[in-house]
Order: C-alpha cells, then structure tokens, then sequence
C-alpha cells in the first residue's frame, strides 16, 4: 500500500479532504488531526493553542478538538497519569507501567492478566518527543499532522477502508487490547505509520466524549488523498452512504447484479 500513498504532505489540501469526507460520508465528527513535539516550545507556538488549566487524560485532549473544535496542546504535565502519558511517548514503558497492577482486580483479573495487557499495547517509544497537540485538520494549525482521527459508525467506517482498499490492495489486520484501546488507534499509528481501526473503550467513551455508535480511525495524512479518490470511485460505481437497506425478503438477484456484477 506505501506506493500509493501520498509522500508530499504540503500539497493535502485538508478543507478539501474534510469536504469530501462530509460529502462522500456525512461524517459528523469533527475530523482532526495529532502531532507530536520534540521541544515544548514548538507546541506552544502553534497559532492559538490553548494549554489545560487541570489535569485530563488524552481522550479528553482528543475531545476537545474533535467535539469543540479547539487546538490543545499538552505535556506530560497536564495529563492524569502513566497510562496516557506512555501511549504517545511521554512516559517510559517501565515495569512499572508494565505491571498493570493499577488495573488488576478491576479490569483484569489479577496481575498476570493486567501485566500482559500492558504489554500487548502499542505505543510510541519513550525520549523522542516532549509534546502533542491536536487540531481541527480544517484549521492547518499543525501542518501537517503526524496523524489524523476520524470518527465514524460502523458503516461510514467500512465505507472508508473500501475506499482505502481501492487501490493497491493490502488486507487490514488489527488488534483490540480491550481497555486502553488507544494504543490500538492513535498509538499504534504513531508507532508504526499506518492506518489503525479501534473500538473506542470505556474511557475514551466516558471522558473523550466518543458517542456509543463511533469507531475510531488514526490514519497518517498521507493515505487520505487515496481514501477520496477510492470513495469518490466507489460512489461513481453505486457504492454510497448512506447504505439503502435491500429488503430481506426481497429476490437478491437484481441488487447483486447491479453491486457485484
């Protein structure tokens, strides 16, 4: 899939993107995007960053850019603890945060469990980075992102990775660590540079403000250009959101030939 995606991030026109998003999906979720900072000072001098007066974790950063609409920049600082810190690279993977033993007899049934929790997630390496913000990708305040979030129902979503799919074809595989499931999303493609699908869990639902029917795509910017050019195809063919429903009692022959010829 790398020989398609777009490799120039200066020539995304993200008002575009985000257009066509709400033309092609009716997304309803403010699309955003997420870079991280080496130096502190660059965060902050991102036009019109707002700093946190208490403390929150990332699904409440993510939240405020994705239901508020505002550019929020944090450090390690402004967030709750180890287990957010950790995902995007601002606290080490320790054995401390490697034990689990903060979710142990509440998520997990004992310290086994919790510890192999901890090591299934994906998150960025710790030493890089001192910063992150997040952002509108409508405002290109971040220029580009290093990520983008977007949220979507279960059938704008596959939608999407059809149109991901359309060319250069690549079967997606993804993982669901349960709790913690931003280390399926925003930390894995942090990490590894793709596209990465979560089911959005109980904190990010609770804190984040993620509604109970979205999933969660953290897609690298580049791909974005791809994912249209499939949708828009993919609309040309008949293949459009929203998804009429067929009738289950209705002859399937005529539906199946017009989609699938």
């Amino acid at each position: 899939m790398t020989d398609v995606i777009t490799s120039d991030l200066s020539n995304i026109d993200f008002r575009e993107i985000v257009q066509s998003l709400n033309e092609l999906l009716r997304i309803r979720t403010t699309p955003i995007g997420m870079k991280l900072f080496a130096q502190v000072k660059d965060m902050e001098a991102v036009e019109r960053i707002r700093r946190p007066e208490a403390i929150h974790t990332t699904d409440q950063i993510v939240g405020m850019a994705a239901r508020n609409g505002w550019t929020v920049g944090i450090t390690a600082d402004d967030l709750v603890g180890a287990q957010c810190k950790t995902v995007i690279g601002l606290s080490p993977r320790d054995e401390d945060w490697l034990s689990g033993d903060r979710m142990s007899g509440v998520w997990y049934a004992d310290d086994e469990n919790a510890s192999a929790h901890q090591q299934a997630m994906d998150v960025v390496p710790f030493g890089q980075y001192a910063a992150m913000a997040v952002s509108p990708l409508v405002s290109g305040r971040l220029n580009p992102p290093d990520i983008c979030l977007i949220y979507a129902t279960p059938a704008q979503m596959i939608l999407f990775i059809n149109g991901l799919q359309y060319t250069g074809y690549k079967k997606l595989e993804w993982g669901c660590v349960g709790e913690s499931s931003c280390a399926d999303s925003w930390g894995r493609a942090l990490a590894t540079g793709e596209p990465s699908l979560s089911i959005p869990c109980f904190a990010e639902r609770r804190y984040g403000g993620v509604m109970e029917d979205e999933l969660l795509m953290a897609v690298p910017p580049g791909y974005l250009p791809k994912v249209i050019d499939g949708l828009k195809q993919l609309s040309k063919n008949g293949l459009r959101y929203p998804i009429a429903p067929y009738g289950v009692n209705n002859d399937v022959r005529a539906g199946m030939g017009v989609s699938y010829s």
